[in-house]
């Protein structure tokens, strides 16, 4: 069986030359794909390897060829006897396709699988070292959605080895605004010139299934910074997903998530602006409790931390078992803490001047805890305050700039001058009426 492989090779390897240095395309890429088959059918794999190398290094090889006999040989990888025969057979490709831009979608996608493999025997570094070798964004004929869902990979890889810089990096690589792409449009036929985008393969997910993906990698970082603004947000990109929005088993869990994380979040105008329009939400009305307690945040009046915590605890562990897991070992804390930056935002609309020892008793903290928590407030610029320890007041009354003062005296000395004016007007006005009938009498 050999000899007859061998000798059928050997003449196969004289056709493909005599087919390249005629510089017939078709008959040399079929040549390459008959040597390729023959090896595969007699399951030869270590000469199929061999094969491959020699053909891709024969002088003047056409890159049609390359391309056909890398693809052709790719098919072949899942009908492996075994993982060593498989690793060497890609690798083999690998280094074929290597510095060759006309087979770099193929090389991407066999780095992908070998990457694959990798993370299946637990070398989870390695896996990520080998998908970081390959810059997709780069690459004109791969289709949008397998551009993202390979960028998505390297993401997923460097978040489980723990690597968040470099999977911030990556994940920058993809504008949000990709996803909001309207699918339904017609693809615009290519103009004689432009590059032909190669179809994705069945396996790479829909846009909106990216979308997804994507957040839930974003989730994952953000978590590990404790971001719960961004974490809102990422989950509020998720619900806004059509699918998603459709199903309530889908929908109701990430919902409460969004409350969750925007009752967590500091302060802040985009804070405020997302617990609005989540307040306008009819979906809220499925779930009361939660609409409860975003009602409490936007209503101005001092909450006690004792009531809510009895209130949302069971709710809080109830987390654990719902998407996205738990809310964090930190996150009743930070409750707490936002509970109270909140009630001293309260008290600030309402008292210009107010005591420690006040101040202390409508927060249900110790004196040292309200001027603590007040304290980092006013380093985070949420609040403006100044405390009089040894008065034990506290002033909630911002300084006026002297810019300010200056603008507000000169406007006060315009309306001053102003009124003298009409003063004076209608005293000249009175004086030439009153001329003007003593005349006539």
């Amino acid at each position: 069986m050999d000899g007859n492989l061998e000798a059928s090779i050997e003449s196969l390897l004289n056709v493909e030359k005599q087919m390249r240095l005629a510089a017939d395309v078709a008959g040399t890429k079929k040549a390459v794909i008959d040597i390729v088959q023959l090896c595969f059918q007699a399951r030869a794999w270590k000469t199929l390897n061999d094969q491959i190398v020699l053909l891709s290094k024969r002088r003047g090889q056409v890159k049609q060829a390359v391309t056909a006999m890398v693809q052709q040989a790719m098919q072949y990888i899942d009908e492996t006897p075994d993982l060593e025969t498989r690793i060497e057979l890609i690798k083999t490709l690998n280094n074929v396709s290597a510095g060759k831009i006309y087979v770099e979608i193929e090389r991407a996608r066999l780095i992908k699988r070998l990457a694959k493999i990798k993370e299946e025997q637990g070398l989870i570094a390695e896996a990520a070292d080998l998908m970081q070798e390959i810059a997709v964004e780069t690459f004109g004929a791969m289709a949008k959605t397998e551009k993202i869902a390979f960028i998505l990979e390297q993401v997923r890889l460097c978040l489980d080895r723990k690597d968040y810089v470099r999977a911030q990096i990556l994940s920058r690589k993809i504008s949000p605004r990709v996803f909001d792409a309207d699918t339904s449009k017609e693809k615009k036929k290519p103009k004689e010139g432009d590059n032909i985008v190669e179809e994705a393969p069945a396996d790479i997910p829909s846009l909106l299934e990216l979308k997804r993906i994507y957040y839930e990698l974003m989730i994952r970082y953000y978590f590990h910074h404790n971001d719960y603004l961004e974490i809102c947000r990422s989950y509020k990109a998720i619900y806004e997903i059509p699918s998603i929005r459709e199903d309530p088993t889908q929908w109701m869990p990430v919902l409460r998530k969004i409350c969750w994380y925007l009752v967590l979040s500091p302060h802040g105008p985009m804070q405020s602006s997302l617990l609005n329009s989540t307040l306008e939400d009819k979906n809220l009305t499925e779930i009361p409790n939660f609409r409860a307690l975003l009602k409490q945040l936007v209503t101005m009046e001092v909450i006690r931390w004792t009531t809510l915590w009895e209130t949302y605890k069971v709710e809080f562990e109830r987390e654990r078992e719902m998407l996205g897991g738990p809310l964090g070992d930190k996150a009743a804390e930070d409750l707490r803490q936002r509970i109270i930056e909140h009630n001293i935002l309260v008290v600030s609309k309402y008292y210009s001047r107010i005591t420690v020892k006040r101040l202390a008793e409508l927060l249900c903290l110790s004196s040292q805890e309200a001027e603590k928590y007040m304290s980092e407030m006013v380093v985070s610029q949420s609040l403006v305050a100044k405390i009089d320890r040894p008065a034990g007041i506290v002033s909630f009354q911002s300084a006026k700039d002297s810019n300010d003062i200056l603008n507000s005296w000169a406007t006060n000395l315009e309306k001053l001058l102003d009124l003298v004016e009409k003063s004076c007007h209608q005293i000249h006005k009175e004086t030439m009426v009153h001329k003007a009938a003593l005349k006539v009498q």
